[in-house]
């Protein structure tokens, strides 16, 4: 397991380049001041446009009055760049540090219909309408993340994180999040242990195009 999890660890920093070598211990608020912010996997579509399409992650700070030190609140929204206005995934993150240099981003889905929330982040207002007790957490798909020098590295356990996506029973989720990028390797497995979803070379490879919500994703690329 180990073996396995170093493997994919290394095949994800080679999709991010070099990586800096500045030490540096992480802290919670590092974390979610770097993964917050408007990112764009243009630029490796571009490349590669037969295994990767030109995807927009969006993730901004909510619910910033129960940030008491030991836990911070994202709204996160990804969408193909030609449906920007119906995003295809949709989820509330609760990032905590589990020890020293050991962070947790749990993952929570929206109340009702998820797509009443698309483009939230530019009326926050709507987080005021609901709270963390009408969340629905996805039990077993929490990323653990270990803060190494100048980036973070983490997955998901293995066959802890159920799905019944295009015929999967399970799903695996692996991030290499640097200042100004992520990689994000998502992908979805049967009961034989055979990949039937996700990038089958690589992570995507988000490259972040400002620290805040954006208002125009499209003329910011």
């Amino acid at each position: 397991m180990l073996r396995a999890s170093l493997a994919a660890c290394l095949l994800l920093l080679s999709a991010c380049g070099s990586v800096p070598q500045r030490s540096t211990q992480g802290s919670l608020d590092q974390l979610a001041a770097w993964m917050t912010g408007t990112f764009s996997s243009a630029s490796q579509a571009a490349a590669d446009p037969a295994h990767f399409f030109d995807i927009r992650l969006i993730m901004v700070p909510i619910w910033e009055d129960l940030a008491q030190g030991d836990e911070r609140w994202l709204y996160v929204e990804q969408a193909a760049a030609d449906e920007l206005d119906r995003p295809y995934r949709q989820r509330i993150y609760r990032l905590s540090q589990i020890g020293p240099n050991r962070y947790q981003s749990e993952v929570f889905e929206l109340p009702n219909d998820p797509l009443r929330y698309a483009g939230a982040w530019r009326t926050p207002a709507i987080f005021t309408t609901f709270g963390p007790t009408e969340l629905t957490k996805r039990e077993g798909c929490a990323i653990r993340l270990t803060a190494g020098e100048d980036v973070y590295i983490g997955r998901t356990e293995e066959r802890s994180c159920p799905s019944t996506l295009r015929g999967a029973s399970w799903a695996t989720s692996e991030v290499i999040l640097q200042e100004q990028q992520l990689t994000s390797w998502d992908r979805g497995w049967d009961d034989a242990g055979n990949q039937v979803w996700g990038a089958t070379e690589q992570g995507y490879r988000f490259e972040k195009l400002a620290s805040v919500a954006l208002e125009d994703f499209e003329d910011d690329v």
